[in-house]
């Protein structure tokens, strides 16, 4: 008997890891990003090892942004919800007060863009940059996420300059709404602040944990920040931990985008000086390794969104 139930284990562990080996195989990594100002749209690369990266379309448009004024889409983020649909949110304009939404079966055809006026009710905001969505399983509901700077608002740190006296200038939070159906949203909420400021906030699920991982964008006297930051939530909505020790090096950049590989973290970014994506890794969350030597990325790609889809959602990408 208890040979017979040893070979079953040993059979299911074996279907298990065959399954799971299975599964990551019809998987592929895709990167969501945008070129120049965003006023081309939507573009997509691929990769099968997350560190060489192709472009799909032959580095064309796969969607023309018509959402607000300026009709820019940039910092593309895009998820795969429950219901098999991929969302999209992305910045409409440097500028304007809202955020553009679209939804796609296959990431090849589109709803209609809609403009989200998530801080509209907010007479002095000055922009909403960088959206960001994500479907949490916990609460069973969407959350998008951005950074605004409203004039005033946290005057400790308004009007920081990167040299001189102080003068007017960006001094950002990050904000969030939720929804369980993308068609209505809740009322917009403060999500992060630390006293500085902060942009450019994606987020990761690991365990029960949240991380969320973001730019401090604060502008000293003599030696502005830019660089990427780890704080970590027991919650979607937070409350968040205060900032970690840059985890980047010495050179500005932006735009993170997380994923974890078996156990071991990524994080990529736009080094935005130097024209071309950086990446560091850890299996820790504490020591931080640079790998940006190891990455090939499609010229010219801007601020971007990684995820994973299947093998059939990249073959009909490629077929076009």
């Amino acid at each position: 008997m208890k040979k017979i139930f040893l070979v079953l284990s040993i059979f299911v562990l074996t279907l298990t890891f065959a399954c799971d080996q299975e599964k990551q195989e019809e998987q592929v990594y895709l990167f969501s990003y945008f070129i120049d100002n965003g006023q081309d749209g939507l573009h997509l690369a691929y990769s099968f090892d997350a560190l060489n990266w192709t472009a799909l379309n032959n580095g064309s448009s796969f969607l023309t942004p018509t959402a607000g004024q300026d009709k820019l889409m940039r910092d593309p983020c895009i998820i795969q919800g429950p219901d098999g649909k991929f969302h999209m949110v992305w910045t409409v304009s440097w500028g304007e007060k809202g955020i553009g939404l679209a939804s796609s079966r296959d990431l090849i055809h589109w709803s209609e863009q809609t403009y989200i006026p998530v801080m509209e009710h907010e007479p002095k905001a000055l922009n909403c940059w960088a959206p960001e969505i994500f479907w949490d399983e916990t609460t069973q509901q969407y959350m998008i996420f951005w950074s605004t700077t409203i004039p005033g608002r946290f005057p400790e740190t308004d009007g920081q300059s990167s040299q001189g006296p102080p003068e007017p200038g960006k001094n950002h939070r990050i904000y969030y709404v939720t929804s369980k159906d993308l068609l209505e949203f809740s009322e917009t909420k403060l999500l992060y602040d630390h006293g500085f400021n902060v942009i450019d906030a994606t987020l990761l699920k690991d365990g029960d944990r949240y991380i969320m991982f973001i730019k401090d964008e604060t502008n000293k006297p003599f030696k502005p920040q830019k660089n990427i930051r780890v704080a970590f939530g027991d919650h979607v909505t937070g409350p968040y931990s205060p900032p970690s020790d840059p985890i980047t090096g010495d050179y500005w950049c932006e735009g993170p985008t997380a994923i974890k590989i078996d156990d071991t973290y990524y994080v990529y970014f736009d080094r935005y000086r130097e024209d071309r994506f950086g990446a560091v890794r850890s299996d820790d969350l504490e020591t931080w390794t640079d790998i940006t030597e190891q990455l090939h990325f499609p010229q010219d790609a801007r601020h971007g969104t990684i995820f994973r889809v299947s093998r059939d959602v990249l073959q009909k990408l490629k077929n076009l």
